[in-house]
């Protein structure tokens, strides 16, 4: 019996000191959970947002999506993004990690049936968009579905990626949400 802790002893010592305490931990960057995407639109006094609250993800329950009205047709609107995890408490701010790695991501806007053109106004370290905030100008009225996507580690050297085309982009979709909407 002596001899078994003994041995056990020894064993767990060797394992101890053959372990090197230099070695960098390895970081690993989770997919961060989005329930809450929230597009804010501001033309003078109009405001128009558009949020999309989906707490189950790819589960059965469809998104909630409420849109405060409607756009304004040849309009230009300032815009933002808000990315949210309303799952934790206190609600995790996802857009702040979203411009703090800004290299890392980027936010693609397409509105349908060519009722308007959106501009990045925000940009990382490199000076490649990150989507964050934009403008849109809309062109004349009708319907259509606007659709937003945050890319994580997208190729922004991509041909169009950097004026909004996806296409090109690759890297992975952390989110993509639609908006019907009507500009008139």
């Amino acid at each position: 019996m002596k001899n078994l802790k003994l041995s056990t002893l020894i064993a767990s010592l060797i394992l101890l000191f053959s372990c090197s305490f230099d070695d960098e931990p390895i970081l690993i960057n989770e997919e961060e959970l989005i329930t809450t995407v929230t597009v804010t639109l501001t033309n003078g006094a109009d405001e128009v947002t558009l949020t999309s609250k989906d707490f189950d993800g790819d589960g059965p329950e469809a998104p909630i999506v409420n849109i405060s009205g409607n756009l304004i047709a040849n309009s230009t609107y300032t815009g933002t993004v808000a990315f949210l995890n309303e799952l934790e408490n206190p609600v995790e701010n996802i857009t702040e990690e979203v411009l703090e790695e800004g290299a890392e991501h980027q936010v693609f806007y397409q509105l349908t049936n060519s009722l308007g053109s959106f501009t990045y106004t925000d940009s990382d370290a490199n000076g490649a968009p990150i989507g964050v905030s934009f403008t849109l100008t809309t062109n004349d009225a009708g319907n259509g579905i606007l659709s937003v996507v945050l890319k994580h580690e997208p190729n922004k050297a991509g041909t169009g990626v950097a004026s909004g085309y996806i296409t090109n982009a690759g890297g992975e979709t952390d989110v993509e949400v639609q908006f019907s909407v009507v500009v008139e």
